[in-house]
């Protein structure tokens, strides 16, 4: 840690906790919180990506869509990302090949690709401005995580047509200017953009299109039956047809919305930091194609740089649900050990957040009963697959499922240890997970 001088230090105990994106946009007036009785065709619990995509594909099929939302629109998940909109899944394609076969493996690489057209389908229909940028790189290492890289590369090229150009050497420094990485791979499918001014344009379309949303409306139980009601402080709602897109919140804090959901996804916390905007010619310098980039270490880094130029640096996981001790100090050792010249430019934000995870990285997408359908386990890609998932369940909620029964057929299994002792137990195969990284 030499390289900080005292100013720099100084500087980032003085971080902003509210995230960057939070203090870049203006949101609109707070949707007010439900009071008293209503009635919908369909109940969508949770204002993210995942429930403003179903709630917008639904209107436009003419149901009447509520929404609530226990926060604000995209205060979660949602509009604290990494901002990445990755193609494929976190499980990687052989877990779906080995439980979907080969051609229904395909059908869900083939929907994940249909969820990045998706975004700028919305973008250009209802006019989102959101920093969309086509560009990704995936980097390594060490050579043995080079390998690993090539391979799984050459297999989606393969397998799946997914080009992309594989560099090792000096010609990794044709996508990035870090000593750091042996190998990088870079496609042009997947991309980043600013989450939260991506949500909050979803928004504003779903209530153009006659959808109700209500914040500030945490659903305390939801009452089963062919008529379904959810209870919130101050209202309730009753419908048919429910969709659950809380994820974390539902797992951890909604045991009478959907308890036996709770064990088959577990928050993990990840963390950004955001820098002073750099120099434009810095920013050509350390990543020319503009690319969002993510390692291949089980605990992985993230990066990428916004449209005023800041470098937006996340990774430092914590599996226990508590924020870890020194977390700045922390962010500006990895941020360095991958880009040295951004030693002497300050952290001006760093915030963290939770992702939902499945125990096998795969998403878990179904139905409880007949009549509530649920979109979790997004694990990591959640930017780009949350959209489509919203497509899919109102599909299946108008009567085509075949899509959204891709996905229902994934096999989940619970996180080991019960409620009490799944958080250690995860925290301690995670931690071997990490000391791998470094062997």
């Amino acid at each position: 840690m030499a390289w900080w001088n005292s100013s720099i230090l100084r500087s980032d105990t003085q971080l902003n906790q509210k995230s960057y994106y939070e203090a870049s946009v203006r949101r609109p007036a707070t949707c007010a919180a439900l009071q008293g009785a209503h009635t919908a065709d369909v109940l969508v619990v949770g204002a993210g990506f995942a429930g403003l995509s179903a709630a917008i594909e639904l209107a436009q099929r003419g149901y009447r869509v509520l929404v609530l939302e226990a926060d604000r629109v995209c205060s979660g998940a949602s509009g604290r990302n990494g901002g990445q909109a990755i193609a494929g899944f976190a499980s990687g394609q052989a877990t779906l090949e080995s439980q979907l076969g080969r051609a229904d493996a395909r059908r869900a690489w083939d929907m994940s690709l249909e969820a990045l057209d998706l975004i700028d389908e919305r973008i250009q229909k209802f006019s989102i401005a959101c920093d969309r940028v086509r560009g990704f790189l995936h980097v390594a290492d060490s050579p043995r995580k080079a390998r690993a890289l090539h391979c799984e590369l050459q297999a989606l090229q393969d397998g799946y047509g997914l080009a992309s150009d594989f560099v090792q050497g000096a010609d990794v420094g044709r996508y990035i200017a870090s000593a750091r990485y042996c190998a990088a791979g870079f496609e042009q499918l997947s991309g980043h953009l600013h989450p939260l001014r991506y949500g909050l344009g979803l928004a504003a379309a779903a209530r153009a299109l006659g959808v109700q949303i209500h914040e500030h409306s945490a659903v305390h139980e939801l009452q089963r039956g062919a008529t379904l009601r959810a209870v919130t402080a101050q209202g309730a709602v009753t419908a048919p047809f429910a969709i659950l897109t809380g994820n974390c919140t539902l797992a951890e804090f909604g045991p009478r919305v959907a308890p036996e959901l709770r064990s088959r996804i577990m928050p993990v916390g990840t963390y950004i930091a955001a820098t002073a905007p750099v120099d434009a010619a810095v920013r050509q310098r350390l990543l020319p194609q503009n690319a969002a980039v993510c390692d291949n270490n089980f605990a992985l880094d993230y990066f990428r740089f916004s449209a005023d130029q800041r470098m937006l640096f996340g990774g430092r996981v914590s599996y226990t649900t508590r924020t870890p001790r020194d977390l700045a100090a922390t962010m500006r050792s990895r941020m360095v050990r991958v880009f040295p010249e951004l030693a002497q430019t300050a952290m001006e934000f760093l915030w963290g957040g939770f992702v939902d995870i499945s125990m096998n990285r795969a998403p878990d997408f179904g139905r409880l009963g007949s009549n509530v359908y649920y979109l979790q386990g997004f694990s990591g890609h959640g930017v780009a697959l949350t959209g489509m998932a919203g497509r899919l369940v109102a599909e299946a909620l108008a009567g085509q499922s075949e899509r959204l029964d891709v996905f229902a057929r994934l096999r989940h299994r619970s996180f080991p240890g019960g409620r009490l002792l799944r958080t250690p137990t995860l925290a301690l195969a995670m931690w071997f997970q990490q000391l791998r990284d470094v062997l």
